[in-house]
């Protein structure tokens, strides 16, 4: 939804809080519960949706007949699309999701031809005047691919992607970006990963010249073309469980000339109880729900430990009498409007002190929260129905947003 103004932001929420793979479901989900949260806080005001689309959801999506009932749909309830979530391709909300969700990756042809559908739905679906984005994985797990070479033929799948949004520019009049999203024990963690592989390898000659060579522009008209369709998506979860400020991220991003296409406004947790202590280590593992990966970054008196790969690997390798770690942030997204979660707290700070930085100068213009574990989170942290959940994290958005 635009906050106030036509030139307010776009803030929504992520539909993967619906569990749904396919376009039925989805559509489903969009009917009970998009349609509620609108009801709540923008009765009579258009609502972006955020979509979460997986490649099943895609391809049914982009038969002309279900294109043309999802815009009655959108047009009926005074919805509009903006930005989509092309993170997970398949299989997001049951079963054990873990590694698998970030495959296929960029090297994969498969992750390039997904990618480029959604960009073809968004441009249908996107309203005159409102630039789209599209998040995706940031290229690889890195267990999965980190040698030259693989960073090299992701880098050559991105900037074919950037190609075919280029194109949409030019036949549609429509900017849709990608986003990469930079996680922990991905190719691209943090924000100084992210700088490193856009500057030596998108916007590098090498990068040019390829992106060059598909789209006939010359040097410098393809870079900014390059630079206005490939950028990063800042999770804010992802971002504090790797110890980054706020002001270090944007700060990051802003002097390398890389565009922040999309913000997801998420919080992760954060441990500074001694996790010897048998009631904090069970109150622990309630987080890992088997399905989503957790990863944990740990602060020592030595500085960082980059990360355990997910949390039962920290929490065996903390055993007793081993713990040198002072704080632990653990990558699981838990509701953005609770600070404290019983023994425990959030990183609602780093959120809040974005949102401060944001208010001076905004940096997107889309706005996204994604608490997508509501459902396998403890009970004690979603114990009100999930309509009600997502319009409290939106009040609590817009109210950070306030000047």
């Amino acid at each position: 939804m635009r906050l106030d103004q036509p030139d307010s932001p776009h803030l929504t929420y992520c539909s993967s809080i619906h569990p749904g793979e396919t376009w039925p479901e989805v559509r489903r989900n969009l009917s009970t519960y998009a349609t509620a949260v609108k009801t709540a806080l923008a009765p009579d005001r258009p609502f972006g949706l955020g979509l979460r689309l997986s490649a099943q959801a895609a391809a049914s999506l982009s038969d002309p007949s279900a294109l043309d009932e999802f815009r009655d749909f959108l047009r009926q309830h005074n919805f509009y699309v903006f930005t989509l979530n092309g993170f997970p391709y398949g299989e997001f909300s049951i079963g054990r999701v873990k590694e698998r969700v970030y495959l296929p990756d960029w090297r994969d042809d498969a992750r390039l031809a997904y990618s480029d559908q959604l960009a073809s739905l968004l441009e249908t679906l996107l309203p005159p005047n409102v630039e789209g984005s599209i998040s995706t994985v940031p290229c690889a797990f890195r267990a999965h691919a980190s040698g030259d070479a693989d960073l090299d033929r992701m880098a050559g799948q991105l900037v074919r992607h950037a190609a075919t949004l280029f194109r949409i520019s030019v036949t549609s009049g429509k900017i849709i970006s990608l986003a990469l999203e930079p996680e922990p024990a991905c190719c691209l963690e943090t924000s100084t990963d992210a700088v490193e592989f856009f500057q030596r390898r998108l916007f590098g000659r090498a990068g040019l010249d390829h992106f060059s060579r598909l789209t006939g522009l010359d040097r410098q008209a393809g870079e900014s073309a390059l630079r206005r369709h490939l950028g990063v998506c800042l999770d804010a979860c992802h971002a504090a469980i790797e110890f980054e400020t706020a002001s270090e991220t944007v700060k990051a991003y802003r002097s390398a000339g890389i565009r922040i296409n999309k913000v997801q406004i998420s919080a992760g947790l954060t441990v500074t109880a001694d996790p010897r202590h048998l009631d904090i280590r069970q109150a622990l593992a309630r987080f890992d729900d088997g399905v989503y990966l957790h990863q944990v970054v740990m602060q020592q008196p030595s500085g960082l430990r980059r990360y355990y790969v997910d949390l039962p690997d920290a929490l065996a390798a903390s055993s007793p009498p081993h713990h040198t770690a002072e704080e632990w942030r653990i990558h699981c997204h838990v509701p953005i409007s609770q600070e404290h979660l019983g023994l425990f707290t959030s990183t609602q700070v780093y959120l809040r002190d974005l949102f401060a930085i944001y208010r001076r100068t905004p940096f997107t213009s889309h706005l996204e929260v994604e608490t997508y574990t509501w459902h396998v989170l403890p009970e004690e942290y979603r114990g009100e129905d999930v309509v009600q959940s997502i319009s409290r994290e939106l009040q609590w958005a817009q109210t950070q947003l306030s000047p």
